[in-house]
């Protein structure tokens, strides 16, 4: 990737990817070696759950080149358990981590996505918190309740309090994934987990982050993957930094539907480099072609 914009997959690390994306032996400890050979940003949802130690936090940054980009989500606890109240000491030991790949260059935007009943009655909380967050980070806020959908009142305040404190906005569209009936179990699940989110693309920050749900079958995710090939073309062109995550049912099909958006992409920026070639893809076109006597 060249540095226009960030484009990932949800996570790094899945055994599916052999062959493809990973070559066909590669360790685990390689995957995300390899991973960042061809994209740009990762989300880091396991963080959520729970933080990792610092060791591991910088071996991350370790195997991955200069520019590459991990964005973390904050904890459950202060966001769902705590609804950001009193996380003083679980926000100072995330910072931490986030302080790591700081200096190692691989910072992203940690990003905080608010539950689905968050709503502008708690809009006391998230102004602290919004507030009290450290300037020398990236952050990102994707919120679910309809409040911050309302093109009124609590959607500007949101818009307005992020913009003042340079925070982008995080988005996550499904519109692909419920287009249609599920084709398979994957699908039927996801149908019943992600959030309905209005669709928008309104800017507070520099680096707007975006989270496309797609299908187990590319050729599904054509219209909102054009759609929004031609928003984060626009955004480039006004210079900013977009981070574009592409989510499948089945983690499988993410790195394929990396490629198809960043292909879309290109027909609207045809500066923007090609992907490159896949690992698993190099290893199976070098390798030698089996003489036979016939």
């Amino acid at each position: 990737m060249d540095g226009t914009y960030h484009l990932g997959c949800p996570v790094w690390a899945c055994e599916h990817w052999r062959g493809e994306l990973f070559t066909a032996k590669a360790s685990r400890r390689e995957w995300l070696e390899q991973y960042a050979a061809v994209f740009s940003t990762v989300e880091v949802n396991s963080t959520f759950y729970a933080l990792p130690d610092r060791a591991t936090v910088q071996r991350w940054a370790d195997s991955t080149p200069a520019g590459f980009r991990f964005a973390l989500k904050l904890p459950r606890v202060v966001s769902h358990d705590r609804r950001l109240q009193n996380v003083v000491g679980e926000m100072r030991a995330f910072l931490s981590l986030l302080d790591i790949l700081r200096q190692a260059d691989r910072s992203g935007p940690a990003f905080l996505q608010l539950p689905p009943d968050f709503s502008s009655r708690e809009w006391s909380s998230l102004e602290r918190f919004i507030m009290a967050l450290p300037r020398e980070f990236q952050f990102a806020v994707e919120v679910r309740h309809l409040d911050w959908f309302d093109r009124g009142e609590w959607e500007g305040r949101l818009n307005t309090l992020l913009a003042e404190r340079g925070i982008d906005r995080c988005y996550l569209d499904s519109r692909a994934l419920y287009a249609k009936p599920p084709n398979d179990e994957h699908e039927r699940i996801a149908q019943t987990r992600k959030p309905k989110s209005p669709y928008r693309t309104d800017l507070t920050g520099l680096s707007p982050l975006v989270r496309i749900v797609g299908r187990n079958c590319p050729d599904e995710v054509h219209p909102w993957w054009e759609e929004w090939a031609e928003v984060v073309a626009g955004w480039i062109r006004q210079g900013l930094t977009p981070y574009v995550f592409t989510h499948a049912p089945d983690d499988t099909f993410a790195p394929e539907l990396g490629r198809l958006f960043h292909e879309r992409l290109r027909q609207h920026l045809p500066e923007i480099a090609p992907m490159p070639i896949w690992p698993g893809e190099r290893e199976r076109r070098e390798r030698p072609v089996q003489k036979t006597l016939f």
